[in-house]
Order: C-alpha cells, then sequence, then structure tokens
C-alpha cells in the first residue's frame, strides 16, 4: 500500500484537545485511508507562535528542521519500496508555519501537498515576516492545495497556475457520525429530562469551546443579539467548556430567556443534541467554517451564522438556514427572528440533503485520489 506522511502544523489529529481543527484533520487522514493510502503522522510538533517574537520564530524553524532532517535519515534507510511517495499538510499559515514538509519533500523528491493554506501579505513587512516567509515559501511549494475555504482562494494570488488550487468543501464522515438523522423525539425527550425543560418554546443551541479570543466574541455576540432581540419564549441551549466559562456565563447574566449551559459534550454524543434542537445559532466570528454548523445540518438542524470566512460555502442562506453580516449584532438579532418564523423542519432536510450530497468523506477521498494519482501517487 502506498504511504503519504501526513502533519498539522497547528494541531495533530491525536492531540488529546479537542477542536475544530483536530476533527478536520483527523477526517482528512480517514479519507487519504478510505482512498486507498496508508497514512503515517510526520510529527507531532506544534509550530504555533502565539506572538511575532522572532526570537520563537527561529527557534520553533530550527526545531522543525531538525526533526525534518532526522526523518528523512530514517526514511532513506528503508527500502526503496516502503518509502512514502507523497508529504501532506493540513492547516499553515503564518502563525503555524509548515517547516517540516517542504523540507522533507525536496529531500525526498515526493510532491508536497496542503490543504486549508493561507497567505497573509500585510504580515511581510511587520514583526510576522519571518514565519511570512516561511509560509509563502510552503505555498509555494505545494503541488497542490485543498481550499476548504472558498476564501482562501483569494488570498492565494501569489499561486499563478490555478490548477494547483482545488476546492475541497468541508466535509464530515456521515457514516460514522450520523448515518441517518438520530431520532428527534426521542433525543427531545432525553435532554428534556435531563434539563429539565418543559413546555414548547424553541431550543437554540450554540455549540463552541469557551476560550478567550474569537470564540468568546462568538458569545458575546450572540448574548447581545438575544437582549436586541428580546426573545423571551426560546430555551437557549449552550454546549462547551474551557477557561472562559465564567466571561461566557457573565455575557449572559441578564438574557430575557432562560439560557441552560450543558458543560462539554463528548464528540460521540453531539449528534442527538443537534437533533433535539430546533436552530443552531453562532456568530462564528472569524471562524474558516466551522464544524459544529456542518454537523448540526448533518443532523437535520438547520442554522443561523455570521456569514464569516468559509460559512457561505457551507450553509446556503434561505435553504438550509440563515446567514447574517459578520459581527453585526443588530443583524443577528434580526436574523433570529427570521429564522424562529421561518419552516424550521424543512430547512433543516434540506440541509441533511445538503451534507449528504456535497459535505460527505466519499466525495473528498475521490478528490484526493484524483489530484494524488495526477501527480503520479496511486494507493
Amino acid at each position: 500500500m502506498t504511504r503519504l506522511l501526513f502533519f498539522a502544523p497547528l494541531k495533530a489529529p491525536d492531540h488529546p484537545t479537542p477542536s475544530g481543527d483536530r476533527t478536520m484533520g483527523r477526517l482528512i487522514v480517514r479519507a487519504l485511508k478510505r482512498a486507498g493510502f496508508e497514512v503515517e503522522l510526520a510529527s507531532r510538533l506544534r509550530t504555533r507562535v502565539a506572538g511575532p517574537n522572532l526570537s520563537a520564530q527561529y527557534a520553533k524553524r530550527d526545531k522543525c528542521f531538525a526533526a525534518a532532517d532526522r526523518l528523512v535519515a530514517r526514511v532513506r534507510a528503508l527500502p526503496k519500496a516502503q518509502r512514502p511517495r507523497a508529504f501532506f499538510a493540513y492547516h499553515l499559515y503564518y502563525k503555524a508555519v509548515d517547516w517540516i514538509g517542504p523540507r522533507v519533500a525536496d529531500a525526498l523528491d515526493i510532491p508536497y501537498l496542503a490543504a486549508e493554506a493561507s497567505h497573509a501579505p500585510k504580515r511581510a513587512h511587520d514583526d510576522w515576516a519571518f514565519n511570512h516567509a516561511g509560509a509563502e515559501a510552503a505555498i509555494r511549494r505545494a503541488d497542490a492545495i485543498f481550499c476548504l475555504n472558498p476564501s482562501d482562494k483569494e488570498c492565494l494570488a501569489l499561486v499563478t497556475e490555478k490548477r494547483r488550487l482545488v476546492d475541497l468543501p468541508p466535509f464530515l464522515d456521515l457514516r460514522k457520525f450520523a448515518p441517518a438523522v438520530p431520532d428527534r423525539a426521542a433525543a427531545r425527550a432525553m435532554l428534556a429530562k435531563q434539563a429539565k425543560i418543559y413546555g414548547a418554546a424553541p431550543w437554540l443551541l450554540a455549540v463552541g469551546m469557551m476560550r478567550a479570543g474569537d470564540k468568546l466574541a462568538s458569545y458575546r455576540v450572540l448574548a447581545e443579539s438575544l437582549q436586541r432581540a428580546k426573545l423571551k419564549r426560546p430555551v437557549l441551549l449552550i454546549a462547551g467548556d474551557g477557561e472562559a466559562k465564567r466571561d461566557v456565563k457573565r455575557a449572559f447574566a441578564d438574557a430575557p430567556c432562560r439560557v441552560e449551559f450543558l458543560g462539554k459534550i463528548a464528540p460521540d454524543e453531539l449528534a442527538p443534541l443537534y437533533a433535539a434542537a430546533d436552530l443552531l445559532v453562532w456568530p462564528a466570528i472569524n471562524e474558516a467554517f466551522g464544524m459544529a454548523l456542518l454537523e448540526a445540518q448533518a443532523c437535520a438542524l438547520p442554522v443561523l451564522a455570521g456569514a464569516f470566512g468559509g460559512v457561505a460555502g457551507i450553509v446556503a442562506d434561505g435553504k438550509t438556514g440563515f446567514l447574517t453580516a459578520p459581527g453585526d449584532v443588530k443583524d443577528f438579532a434580526l436574523g433570529l427572528k427570521r429564522a424562529l418564523a421561518s419552516d424550521l423542519p424543512a430547512l433543516g432536510r434540506a440541509a441533511r440533503r445538503k451534507v449528504e450530497r456535497r459535505h460527505d468523506i466519499a466525495a473528498a477521498s475521490e478528490t484526493f485520489a484524483r489530484v494524488l494519482g495526477k501527480l503520479g501517487v496511486k494507493p
């Protein structure tokens, strides 16, 4: 079986902390295996640098170069038939540069592929210039770049050969996550008992880690939107946990409707939670696309979301959910009213059909096999 090397600069797929990034990394590995390849984790190093500290950027590069050189030496000691035939990197940008992949691919003379790579020209002349140059070099080296976020293409103008840019809609493994839409009545009855929710008020659901930065900003926009919309009937269910939990709870202290904090929900328990709710609500501040938005739709739950990044690529406004102006509290409040006045079950059914048609792992596997095949790498 043909072997591939896989590296996720931001977070390895077996990292202990769950996140959308880890989920997508795992899905890409699964899709490559489904396409018939053997996938080996090249490194568990995290290359992310929190701040524009030049010495930290140099140190991270040097550590990665050393790891790459060790990997190359190990591979060269293998019989030729057992050596990897390509290197695949997931999610690289100026804060999390792939210093390993291009170096290994060059040394072994194998194709280098990347998914969710972004380029930020404005960083070329500030304190991130060193890392920016590293990310740019990786992008230029890539034989193919898979774009999960349609807006990624806009920031990859440096790639003059557009054939190297490959559309890859974000995807789920439906057979594993939700082979069928969970039984809504059973899921709702169980959650009603657990959270002591009685009555027929619409159930809104927010799913997101509670950490400072964009996630906390999304929770705050949601809280302010509820205040502005003055919705008293709905119940808002919040699934998530993290170091910013106290700040999140403070944001909803004066909410006009009931708010229930469900805490951290295990990945395999999310599907019935989505199925029990009436509408997923998430402002999606600076989200690349949002795995929870895709998971919800897979469970026939329509979505109200802010139109950041690639969100519009997975939520069809007025068809599988609703989109609002990015970061706009007033528009999100109007969106809440619009959504709750719509036929939510019909939107949910359309959302599930769209996920089945466009966002399942089978299509991603076919894309990987086709692109790798064109580069001479076959299972």
